[in-house]
């Protein structure tokens, strides 16, 4: 899939076609089960992450913490080995990201995300038996309230904060599994998996 609706980001995607030929070096599609419950929502792919492997949270640090609670709490199937082609497999869940293209210095800009949001809105119509949107990061916080229609204002990000959206379905906050957040202490393993451990309860 080529896109250029982002011109600064479909330029840095040139650039690392040229610096990186081996990588995906595109927007990175959504991975996991089209009849998902659960729906987890990312900021955007990282440069030597998902930009290079074309799945979400893959050789990335933050995939490192997702992956294996995915399998703990019974949302995937597998071993992640931090390549696409290491067989995991996600059951009831499905991965994506508020942005879908690499940005650089990892940050996006409010345009962006706005005009991504597109993808999601569509993601989120896609899945018939969605019931719960974990939000990794205010980032991602705020793309699914922009999906719904919602300001940034109408819900506070919290870590662990539940948010009733249209339909019946529950918006969960969690602080994005970054290495910066686990790395400072703002998120540990433990605060991380009480929210799969509350997603669980509620499904």
């Amino acid at each position: 899939m080529i896109c250029s609706k982002c011109p600064r980001l479909h330029g840095f995607i040139e650039e690392n076609k040229i610096k990186f030929p081996n990588f995906f070096n595109a927007p990175v599609p959504s991975f996991g089960d089209s009849m998902a419950k659960l729906m987890i929502v990312g900021l955007a792919p990282g440069l030597k992450g998902a930009n290079q492997t074309g799945r979400p949270f893959t050789k990335d640090y933050a995939g490192d913490l997702l992956y294996p609670t995915l399998i703990r709490y019974g949302w995937a199937k597998g071993e992640y080995k931090a390549s696409p082609d290491d067989g995991l497999q996600l059951t009831g869940a499905l991965i994506t990201n508020a942005v879908r293209c690499v940005p650089p210095q990892n940050k996006v800009t409010p345009q962006e995300i706005k005009t991504c949001n597109f993808f999601l809105q569509k993601q989120i119509q896609e899945l018939p038996n969605l019931k719960v949107i974990l939000a990794l990061g205010t980032v991602a916080h705020a793309a699914v309230l922009l999906a719904y229609g919602y300001k940034k204002s109408a819900y506070k990000f919290s870590h662990g904060a539940l948010h009733e959206l249209p339909a019946g379905i529950l918006l969960i906050d969690s602080y994005h599994c970054s290495r910066y957040n686990t790395n400072t202490g703002t998120l540990t393993t433990e605060m991380f998996e009480d929210i799969f451990k509350t997603i669980g309860e509620i499904l």
